[in-house]
């Protein structure tokens, strides 16, 4: 039996268990909510069990109780299956008045109006990424995220333990637990077979269509063909139609959203800090998938060919770096953006926190670049300035390789080896 791997949101969710009374765990099926859920729970009930899953609806049908009733904390896993449980869990946790009673795990949002309470202030969601390269061993996290923003960083001296190779490697394995520690062809197979049961599965089926899991995948590979780029849907959509899918604007637009709400879509929102015109900052999302194993593998690279097409390799090392800041912001209580206007000015990720801190990140997988990147992070802080807006915690280059060092102009140079929450 495989040990278990501890993950940045186990903390996390011993602070919610003792805030709320219940959690709500959500992400992408075999991202390891379940297992890591298991590790919480006093009693455990698998709604979407093979063998048990339809005595288990018929059950929260009759009564409700039977499902809810357990030792706290009980784990509810792929509520969904069953709307009302929801509500029902809402109920419990207002008359027991207790924190900690129930753990419910969702990979896909459920139908609207499904269910009749927000579940605020009685039930706290988490969300769950793939594994960043620190939760898989293989970053060092000799570099904390969370220091960067503090100004204890000490990052001179420190150096990745990752090879370009390496790092190919890490981003066509993914973030996936299953993944770990198994040569590239397995990882491939079984990230394969996971599409494909996704593709053909009632989580991606929209009542109003008949199941077609070929327009699905067509989708998802116009998506990993636009990846960590601010293509307008309207382009994917046309990069669809031209590769022989027969589908219309109403039904493309359908399957992206069962594709967000299964969490295999992941864009990033624009960040618009009022410093220039509504005009001037560009608003569209920037284009990403919960994990960029699933664009390498739809774009067929590997880590043996990645160096043919470098160019989208740097961008699946864009979107791999995205996934981690995602997982490292989401424990310090921050989330991602980005940052582009029409004047040429970029941040490939800014992170901002609830108390208002703020850091700006370029990502570039090479050292030719780099000096761009800075001179880029250091006129944004200029414009944040002369707008009389704060000044950023830190501004940070995300590269591949080399060792982690504090430039001139005050901009980190570090590794995405070294980077931990």
């Amino acid at each position: 039996m495989v040990d278990y791997i501890k993950r940045i949101l186990d903390d996390e969710l011993d602070l919610y268990l003792d805030t709320f009374g219940a959690v709500h765990i959500r992400g992408p099926k075999w991202c390891g909510k379940t297992t890591t859920a298991e590790k919480h729970a006093k009693s455990v009930i698998k709604m979407q069990d093979p063998e048990k899953s339809n005595s288990y609806i018929s059950a929260a049908e009759a009564n409700i109780s039977l499902i809810l009733n357990g030792e706290n904390p009980r784990l509810i896993d792929e509520w969904q299956v069953v709307p009302k449980i929801w509500d029902a869990v809402r109920t419990n946790v207002d008359d027991g008045g207790f924190t900690g009673m129930y753990i419910l795990t969702g990979s896909r949002l459920p139908a609207k109006n499904s269910h009749m309470h927000s579940g605020a202030g009685r039930i706290g969601t988490l969300f769950m990424h793939p594994m960043s390269l620190f939760e898989s061993g293989d970053s060092d996290g000799s570099i904390s995220l969370g220091s960067l923003f503090s100004g204890r960083a000490d990052i001179n001296g420190k150096s990745s333990p990752l090879s370009i190779m390496e790092l190919a490697y890490c981003i066509c394995r993914g973030g996936w637990p299953a993944n770990i520690g198994l040569e590239y062809r397995k990882c491939a197979l079984r990230l394969k077979s996971y599409l494909d049961l996704v593709y053909e599965s009632d989580d991606l089926s929209l009542k109003k269509y008949s199941r077609d899991p070929d327009v699905a995948r067509s989708i998802m590979r116009s998506y990993s063909r636009n990846i960590s780029t601010n293509a307008e849907l309207k382009t994917i959509y046309d990069d669809v139609v031209k590769n022989d899918i027969s589908i219309s604007e109403s039904r493309f637009y359908d399957h992206i959203t069962a594709l967000k709400n299964i969490y295999l879509i992941d864009d990033i929102q624009a960040w618009n800090p009022s410093i220039r015109s509504k005009t001037a900052i560009r608003s569209m999302s920037k284009r990403e998938l919960t994990d960029p194993s699933i664009a390498a593998l739809l774009l067929g690279i590997t880590p043996d060919n990645f160096i043919d097409d470098f160019k989208t390799f740097g961008l699946l090392f864009e979107s791999m770096c995205i996934r981690d800041l995602k997982v490292y912001s989401s424990s310090i209580g921050g989330n991602i953006r980005y940052y582009r206007d029409r004047y040429g000015l970029e941040a490939d990720a800014v992170i901002l926190l609830d108390d208002g801190r703020y850091g700006l990140v370029e990502i570039k997988l090479g050292s030719d670049h780099i000096n761009d990147g800075a001179k880029n992070l250091c006129k944004i802080e200029e414009l944040m300035q002369k707008s009389d807006r704060k000044a950023p915690s830190f501004k940070m280059i995300l590269t591949g390789e080399g060792p982690a060092y504090t430039r001139e102009d005050g901009v980190f140079v570090i590794p995405i080896g070294c980077l931990k929450n």
